[in-house]
C-alpha cells in the first residue's frame, strides 16, 4: 500500500486509509527503536532538509533522529546563521537549497500556509512540522498512535483537548485526525481560549474541567502559549491552574481511569501539577518515543512513493 497524498501539510483532508497506514507503519518502526541497532537502510541516498524558522526542541530532534534511523542524509537549516539575515527571500532560500538536489523538506514556520506555498515552488516532498496557528500533523499522529497503543483503539473513544485551543495548531490537527478515525472529540478551556467558530468542527465544548474529566476517556492537555500572547486571554496563570489545571485531586475525584497526554513542553503548575506530569495516568514520555516512530513512518511512506 502507498499513501494517496504526496505531501503531509495537515490532517484536514487526509483520508482514514492514509492515517491508518501511517499508524500501522509506525508500529514496525517503533519495534526498530527497541533493537540494539536502531537503524535501517530504508532511505539511504535520500536527502532531507530540516527548514526550521521557529524554535523547536522535541519536533526538530525527533525528525533529525527519525531521518538518521532511516539512514537518510540530513541537512539542518538555521535562520540565525543563514543568508536570510542578509536579506535573502524565503523563495530564494528554498530554491538555492533545492539546487543542491534534495528530496524532502521538513518545515516549521510562524506563518500559516508556508508548507502549502513550498509545494508550489519546490519539487521536494513537503512535511509540515507546524505552521503558525494552522496545523501540526505529525504531533496529532503521534498522539493518536500513543492513545491507540495504550487503549487499543481510537474509534468510539471520548477524547477531550484541554487548554489553549485558540492558539493551538496541535488542537486543530488532533480534531481533524481523531474525528476522521471515529473518535468523539471535545475541548475544555476558558471561553476566551475557544475559537468562535469551533462548533462548525463538530466538537463538544466544556468549560468545567471536572465534567470534562468525568465524561471522557482521554485528556490531551495543551500548553498555554505565552509566546502567542495567550496570557492576555486569562486573568493569571494561577487562576487558570485553579480552574482548568489537571491535578491528582481532579483525577481521583472524577475519573481514575483517565489517560493524560501533553505535547510538551509542560508548564508545571499551570496546565498540570507535577504529581500528574510524573504520575501513573500520563504517557508523556511514551509520546516522545512514539514521535520518532511516527516521523520515521511518514518519511518512509513519502520518501519511497516515487
Amino acid at each position: 500500500m502507498s499513501l494517496a497524498i504526496n505531501h503531509l501539510l495537515g490532517l484536514q483532508n487526509v483520508s482514514k486509509n492514509d492515517i491508518q497506514l501511517i499508524l500501522d507503519t509506525a508500529v514496525t518502526f517503533r519495534e526498530v527503536l527497541d533493537r540494539p541497532i536502531k537503524k535501517v537502510p530504508t532511505l539511504k541516498g535520500t536527502t532531507v532538509v530540516n527548514l526550521f524558522y521557529e524554535n523547536s526542541t522535541r519536533t526538530r530532534l525527533s525528525f533529525e533522529l527519525a531521518e538518521k534511523r532511516l539512514s537518510a542524509d540530513t541537512l539542518n537549516f538555521s535562520t540565525s546563521t543563514s543568508s536570510t539575515k542578509k536579506g535573502e527571500t524565503f523563495k530564494d532560500t528554498v530554491r538555492n537549497i533545492e539546487a543542491m538536489k534534495i528530496d524532502m523538506i521538513i518545515v516549521r514556520h510562524k506563518s500559516a500556509g508556508v508548507p502549502l506555498y513550498l509545494t508550489k515552488i519546490s519539487n521536494a516532498s513537503i512535511i509540515n512540522a507546524g505552521d503558525g496557528q494552522h496545523e501540526h500533523p505529525t504531533q496529532a499522529l503521534l498522539d493518536m498512535y500513543s492513545i491507540r497503543e495504550k487503549l487499543g483503539k481510537l474509534k468510539g473513544l471520548k477524547i477531550c483537548i484541554v487548554g489553549d485551543i485558540r492558539h493551538s495548531r496541535v488542537a486543530l490537527s488532533n480534531i481533524y485526525g481523531l474525528k476522521t478515525m471515529g473518535a468523539e472529540v471535545s475541548v475544555c478551556a476558558p471561553p476566551t481560549m475557544i475559537p468562535k467558530n469551533l462548533e462548525t468542527f463538530g466538537v463538544k465544548v466544556y468549560t468545567d474541567i471536572h465534567k470534562a474529566t468525568r465524561e471522557n476517556d482521554v485528556l490531551n492537555v495543551l500548553r498555554i502559549q505565552l509566546e502567542r500572547n495567550a496570557g492576555s486571554s486569562i486573568p493569571s496563570l494561577r487562576e487558570y491552574h485553579n480552574y482548568f489545571g489537571i491535578t491528582s485531586e481532579v483525577i481521583e475525584k472524577n475519573n481514575k481511569d483517565i489517560l493524560i497526554l501533553h505535547p510538551g513542553p509542560i508548564n508545571r503548575g499551570v496546565e498540570m501539577s507535577s504529581e500528574v506530569a510524573d504520575g501513573p495516568y500520563q504517557i508523556i514520555l511514551d509520546q516522545v518515543t512514539n514521535g520518532v516512530a511516527i516521523r520515521m513512518a511518514v518519511l518512509y511512506l513519502l520518501g519511497t512513493k516515487n
